[in-house]
């Protein structure tokens, strides 16, 4: 019973540190390649973690970078889940200088709390992106 405490699936600690909303989209996540634990991406959910081990994967646009401290042994609040690892992310870059990737840019952008825009608007932003089927 011991040995089992000292290792943990890491879909299942991706979830009981709640970095995924649910046990199955981190298989997922696993399973795409999308977590790299140790310098080797990972392709298979069954794969074991220990304390000390290091993962890298994308939250978002964000990178985020931890370092498995605790195994967990279920899925608790967020200050408990917060306990089994350390953050070692990069600092997060501001919204403007995330959207100049090209494929997330919007190619107009409303002021905060400006509502929504006018029909008369509404056209001239489908005009400027190129979209004619609402004319």
């Amino acid at each position: 019973m011991k040995e089992q405490a000292e290792k943990l699936r890491i879909d299942k600690w991706l979830w009981h540190a709640r970095f995924y909303k649910t046990r199955s989209l981190a298989s997922k996540a696993c399973q795409a390649g999308h977590i790299v634990l140790n310098g080797q991406s990972v392709s298979k959910a069954s794969v074991t973690v220990v304390a000390g081990d290091r993962l890298q994967f994308f939250q978002g646009p964000h990178l985020r970078v931890v370092e498995v401290v605790a195994l967990g042994e279920r899925r608790g609040p967020a200050p408990e889940a917060q306990a089994l690892y350390a953050d070692h992310s990069p600092p997060r870059t501001p919204k403007k200088e995330v959207a100049s990737d090209i494929r997330t840019a919007p190619l107009a952008e409303r002021d905060a709390g400006a509502g929504r825009p006018t029909k008369a608007e509404r056209r001239a932003l489908d005009r400027l992106r190129g979209d004619g089927s609402n004319e």
